[in-house]
């Protein structure tokens, strides 16, 4: 004689939040950097209180804050810098650049200049997913297209050593 068992209903257990990769959480960190950046550049508040509001009004606990402020920080303090370091490469005044494409190529600017612990080829892969998400139709080709040219400029010795690697 077998005996079946009955299956009683079982209650599901509360979704948790998955915790995101580090990648993720970087990325995360780059996105409020753009709307970070924006702000600043439209609004002109000094950067602690943009910071401060958006670690208030956001939920970062996703987010690689340590990483969100460096950006942050280090565009607002280099700007003049950054836009010195792409402007060459642009076809217009960086005035008549869109504020959102001025943020990202600050943003990109910073990590190429400052972050060289970043593959170059990531921080122009980010910068154009940043401007797919938040620009104008067709600012990731704009955006791809300064930053390459910085980065050859910049990162010439990673671009080499790359070059070279891929011809053995």
């Amino acid at each position: 004689m077998t005996e079946e068992k009955q299956s009683s209903p079982t209650k599901k257990p509360a979704k948790r939040k998955k915790k995101m990769s580090k990648t993720e959480q970087r990325r995360s960190a780059r996105k409020f950097s753009v709307q970070a950046v924006y702000s600043w550049q439209m609004a002109g508040q000094p950067v602690h209180e943009i910071e401060a509001m958006f670690r208030t009004d956001n939920d970062m606990s996703q987010t690689d804050t340590n990483l969100f402020s460096e950006i942050l920080r280090g565009v607002v303090s280099k700007s003049t810098e950054l836009d010195e370091a792409f402007s060459p490469f642009l076809d217009r005044a960086l005035d008549d650049l869109d504020p959102i494409e001025r943020a990202v190529l600050r943003i990109g600017s910073f990590e190429l200049i400052h972050r060289i612990e970043v593959p170059y080829r990531v921080v122009i892969n980010e910068s154009v997913e940043l401007a797919k998400i938040f620009g104008a139709t067709d600012s990731h080709k704009y955006v791809n297209g300064i930053l390459d040219k910085l980065a050859q400029r910049v990162r010439m010795v990673e671009i080499r050593a790359r070059f070279e690697a891929g011809k053995k």
